[in-house]
């Protein structure tokens, strides 16, 4: 089914599905007359694999006519924004297992709403509401708030308060409560590991953007190389990373957190500059010499796919390895820095010359 308006209790909800055809329920409750500004952010959660309704408010028409959908399979939650935070809160009370409610409840006025059933309720919090939401903290210990300093009411919707990093806080922190709690689960190793084997081991580029998203963004830090968009992605994938990295090029892994919606993944790349690698050393004809270096890549999830990569080096370590740096001249280290981030017992500060005026102090 395509998204789009249905009825809900007399009133009109933007309806949307995820690719897969079902999925756990979720109301979001824009508050009154605002539902149509909230359609990019169902199809959003529709993404992450929920069957997702904006409403402008009353839970128990919202709840009656998701849980009617044959599309829904297993609970409803609910996540509401400004005027729709205290719907939403009171839409657990109603049987919605859990919430979210984006500012609007600070005040003593949260207080009858926010429930005492046990249910996992998130509240996110920008400044105006920070010192009031502090005096309900001890009546109602279960409930996990989360402040924004510098951020307004609105940080988290369309509009001119939105803020990116407040918002991609409050997201995450939220998807990582619908997840425990309403599932669905997906096994990120598993999709990151593909799609390296893809990238070092298979090289396939058209199968390497089968993990991704439709409209994917990659984003090698230091050079700024990479692509937005299907398109770029591609066209960057197929003739300016896979077929430039070094044939020898491995991965050995120190260290991987997951999470709701991302992996960090800690790793050393090793390789031979056997080639004009565009996306690390662009311009720069091979050199024939050994390169390890530590990488890390924050890797974003939509559902089950890759969302976007931002993969960070240290490019100045790279420089020294390969000959175009001079480590005397610049308070730079070269394959050392491989070492220190796999064993940590390899010796710290050996390029500070202060560090000896320390000895004793």
């Amino acid at each position: 089914m395509t998204p789009g308006w249905i009825e809900v209790g007399g009133a009109r909800g933007y309806l949307a599905i995820p690719e897969r055809g079902s999925g756990p329920g979720l109301i979001l409750f824009a508050g009154p007359g605002r539902s149509p500004d909230f359609t990019a952010l169902a199809g959003l959660y529709a993404e992450e694999g929920y069957v997702t309704l904006a409403v402008d408010d009353g839970y128990a028409e919202a709840a009656k006519a998701l849980a009617k959908r044959r599309e829904v399979a297993g609970s409803i939650g609910a996540i509401g924004f400004g005027a729709g935070a205290r719907t939403a809160l009171e839409a657990v009370n109603a049987g919605v297992v859990a919430c979210a409610a984006a500012y609007g409840t600070g005040g003593e006025g949260a207080a009858p709403a926010v429930p005492r059933h046990g249910r996992p309720i998130m509240v996110h919090l920008a400044d105006p509401d920070a010192a009031a939401f502090e005096a309900l903290r001890p009546r109602f210990p279960a409930v996990e708030s989360f402040f924004y300093r510098g951020s307004a009411p609105g940080f988290a919707e369309p509009g001119e308060a939105f803020d990116k990093s407040s918002f991609n806080l409050a997201y995450t922190r939220t998807l990582e409560m619908l997840r425990r709690v309403l599932g669905p689960r997906y096994d990120l190793d598993k999709i990151w590991d593909r799609h390296t084997e893809l990238e070092f081991a298979v090289r396939a580029a058209e199968e390497t953007m089968l993990t991704m998203v439709p409209e994917p963004y990659v984003n090698h830090v230091p050079t700024m190389t990479g692509g937005t968009g299907h398109d770029e992605t591609l066209r960057f994938y197929k003739h300016h990373f896979i077929p430039t990295s070094p044939q020898d090029a491995r991965l050995v892994p120190i260290s991987r957190t997951t999470g709701a919606d991302r992996i960090v993944d800690e790793m050393l790349f090793c390789f031979t500059h056997d080639n004009e690698i565009d996306w690390m050393l662009p311009g720069v004809k091979p050199t024939g010499r050994k390169v390890e270096i530590p990488l890390v890549a924050v890797v974003r999830f939509r559902g089950d796919k890759i969302y976007s990569e931002h993969i960070y080096w240290d490019q100045a370590s790279v420089l020294v390895q390969v000959g175009l740096l001079d480590p005397a001249l610049y308070p730079t280290a070269g394959i050392e820095t491989a070492r220190k981030a796999f064993d940590e017992t390899e010796p710290s500060n050996t390029i500070m010359a202060r560090w000896k005026d320390s000895e004793g102090r």
